[in-house]
Parts: structure tokens; sequence; C-alpha cells
């Protein structure tokens, strides 16, 4: 057996660099640094079959933004899908919709020579050290000295995602799991053989398409509350929207669910500015028997508020407010109890620490969407399958919602090379995840020859 087998078979394939003539147990004691010697990026811009509403904003188009990071031996091809209505949706208001991704693609280009003067470990300790370098970058180029960390999450997402490939190909990991730090490795240590899709309703989506969906198998409806207006337009509003999905989904039924029920999440973006206001959504709720049938309600108050959610009968999911360690622990007092994942938004590097800190605390996650591109979707399921199954489900939780949104989705699909398994496309509401998922870690490490083409033309 030769040292590269032996390095594997030991579980230590990240020492793969190992320099001949050096004592094997020097070797062990650090793992060697990355150098980004050279960066390039370009962008593709994907236009919406309609606009898509959501934080009282609409989008109608989202830029795909294609980062390349090289070391003297690798190059890592990251992706990212940019939403500055998600990220800052003050700034989104502020701009017309391409200047806001503009100022967006513009900082993840300053995120990219800035990682060329940082040597790293592991892609983690290179997105913890350019975070803080990036605030006052951010904030010039916005102009808003208050600019939501998540904007600046979302413009590192392509640089994080080229970070894991090529930390992955420079340290010879094959797998997902073999690519995970040790310290994160009970936070991601399943493997979901169902992944359940929730399936997203933006605010003008006909209540026939949603009945439509649950007919062809989708159990989980993702309804988008937190409508534009005042506080109490956007409460009725709320209230007229959930009376209508309810009244065409109650009698409906699915058996993925311990009870048989459709269930909804009701994602309002933080737009209600007080619990009192939720509190009078949630009664409703009951009045009108749509409370049973709530898994969840993410992220109904702006990330500001320090109101205690506890105490309302369900689960208050927090997504905006758990952008690092710190703040997630603080979700946690205020009664949050669950926590939603973006490993497509706020990069994989922090979803792994945020991670951890549910896992410990015995908080269940899900994974939301960005409406990101095909390749990300296998990117962000693979970590859907390896948290713990979500309560009252028993398994996997993501939301993708591309398909319904993109004009061109088919044509991004067909860039994947592994876009024909069966893992790869929804069944019935769920992604069944065979042991062939697992073996080929959902596709992630395959060359895009599209995106590859970018920077070889």
């Amino acid at each position: 057996m030769d040292r590269r087998d032996f390095i594997r078979k030991s579980g230590m394939a990240a020492m793969l660099a190992y320099p001949a003539g050096l004592p094997f147990i020097e070797d062990l004691k650090k793992q060697p640094m990355l150098r980004i010697i050279s960066t390039d990026s370009d962008f593709e811009r994907e236009p919406l079959l309609r606009p898509f509403g959501f934080k009282g904003g609409y989008l109608t188009e989202l830029w795909q933004t294609v980062s390349k990071l090289s070391t003297e031996n690798h190059e890592g091809i990251g992706l990212a899908t940019q939403s500055v209505l998600y990220g800052d949706a003050e700034l989104f208001s502020h701009y017309p919709e391409a200047a806001g991704n503009a100022l967006m693609y513009v900082l993840t280009q300053k995120a990219a020579l800035l990682a060329r003067e940082i040597p790293f470990e592991d892609p983690i300790s290179l997105v913890d050290q350019l975070i803080p370098k990036l605030r006052p970058i951010a904030a010039n180029l916005t102009d808003r000295k208050d600019l939501s960390v998540n904007f600046i999450l979302n413009a590192l997402v392509s640089i994080d995602h080229a970070a894991w490939l090529l930390y992955a190909r420079e340290n010879g990991l094959a797998s997902y799991e073999d690519m995970i730090p040790q310290t994160y490795k009970s936070a991601l240590s399943h493997q979901n053989r169902k992944v359940a899709v929730m399936f997203q309703v933006p605010y003008g989506m006909p209540v026939q398409e949603i009945s439509e969906a649950v007919d062809k198998g989708y159990f989980v409806i993702k309804i988008k509350t937190g409508q534009p207006g005042s506080q109490s337009e956007m409460l009725e509003k709320d209230k007229a929207r959930l009376a209508e999905i309810h009244q065409a989904l109650k009698n409906k039924n699915s058996a993925e669910t311990k009870n048989g029920r459709i269930l909804y999440t009701l994602d309002s973006n933080g737009r209600y500015q007080k619990r009192e206001a939720l509190e009078k959504l949630i009664g409703y709720a009951h009045k009108i028997g749509a409370f049973s049938h709530i898994l969840f309600i993410e992220e109904p108050l702006p990330e500001t508020s320090d109101e205690h959610v506890g105490g309302l009968g369900l689960r208050i999911a927090a997504d905006e407010r758990a952008n690092d360690e710190a703040s997630t622990l603080k979700c946690l007092e205020l009664g949050y109890g669950a926590i939603i994942l973006k490993g497509v938004a706020k990069t994989l590097s922090l979803s792994m620490k945020i991670a951890r800190i549910a896992h410990e605390h015995q908080i269940p996650c899900a994974c939301s969407d960005l409406t990101v591109n095909p390749a990300l979707v296998e990117w962000h399921k693979s970590l859907a399958a390896r948290l713990a199954p979500f309560p009252g489900l028993d398994m996997g939780l993501l939301e993708t919602n591309g398909d319904m949104n993109y004009k061109n989705w088919e044509r991004m699909r067909g860039y994947l090379p592994a876009s024909g398994a069966g893992w790869a496309n929804a069944d019935r509401g769920v992604f069944r995840l065979d042991q062939d998922f697992f073996d080929r870690s959902g596709g992630i490490f395959d060359i895009i020859p599209h995106y590859k083409s970018l920077f070889h033309k």
C-alpha cells in the first residue's frame, strides 16, 4: 500500500500534500495552508417567468455569479445566485434592480481580490477573515452604513463555493463526508433517504396552481406572508391569503405526513413589526382551522427585534437573524425553535457553524432556497440530506423553487452532468436519495462544462 492509499484508508486524506523528506508526524500536526494566486469571475442574467414577490418587493431577474479561485495546482469554480432583495430589502428599494445586482457583483470581486492575500486552512477560516474586511468596503460601496450582513454573505457565496471545491481538490477529498471538518461532522452525520420539498407560494400565485401542486404530490407548502402595505394592510392581506389557500387545501391529504394533513410554513421575512400582529395572524389561523397544518412560521419579526417568540403554540424559525454563531445563540434565547440554513445565501461555511450550534441545543434545521440555479440546488440538497430529520416529517426539508420561477430552468438544468439521475429530480414532493446519491456526493464535485467554458473561451 503506497502512502496515498494509506492516508485515504486512515481517514487523513487532507494530508495528501505531504512533502517528501520530512518526518510523517510533522505533516499531521497542521493542515497545509491554501494560497490563492489568481481569481476570475463572470455572471449571467437569468429572467424570471413573472415578478417574484417577497419582503414587500418584487424580483424580475436573478444574476448567476461564477467565481474561479486558483492555486498553483488546482482551480475551483463556484456559483451564486444574487438576491439583493433578500440581502437588504432597503437597499433593493433605493436602486434599480440591475444597479443593486451590480453593487453585489462588485463586492464579490473585491472579496476575490482579498482572498488572494489570505492563506487559509479551510474555507471556514477564509470566510471568517473575509467578513470583517468586507464590512467597511460594502458600506462605502453601497453608501449604507447600516447595510445588512446578509448582503455581504450573499456576495460571498460563489467565493465560498469555489473555495470548498478547491479545498477538496487540493487535499484529495472525494466525498462530501470527507470534506466536512471534524468539528462539524456530528451535526451533519445523517443520511436522509428522503428530503421533502417546500413548495414556494409567492404573493401573486393563483390558488389553482397551489392546489394543482398538491395534486402532484407536494405536501409542504411555503406561503409568503408579510405582503406590501402598512402593518394593518399587511395583516389583512395575509389573513385573506391564508384563508383562500387553506380553503383549497384543507380536505387534501398526503401519505408522507404523520397526520395525513398538508402542511404549511409561513415566511414573513421580518415584515411583522410587533409580536402582537403575529399573534393576531396565529389567532386567525386557529379560527379558520389552519393552525394544526402549520409546521412553523419563518422569520416573522425584524432582525432588530428582541421580542420573545416562545409560547405561541408552534415553532418560530429564524432565518435572516441567524447570521453568525452569536446571533444564533441569541435566537435560542428569544425562543426560536428552528433554524433555517441558507448555504446558498449565507455560505456553506457559516451554515456549518450554525448547524453545529443547533445540533448541540437539539434545535431542528431546514434548508431554504434563494431561487437558486440547479447546480446550487444539488449543493444545498447535500447539506439538507445530512441534517437530522425535521420533527413531524422524519425526513430532511429543503425549499427549491427555481423550476417554477426561471424562464430558462430546463436549459440550466441541462448543464449538470448528473441531471438525469433519479435523485436529481423531485418525485411527488420528495427528493428520494439512494446510495448512488451519497456515493456520488450528489454530483457536487462534477465539472460543469458550461461554467468552466466561461473562463476558457
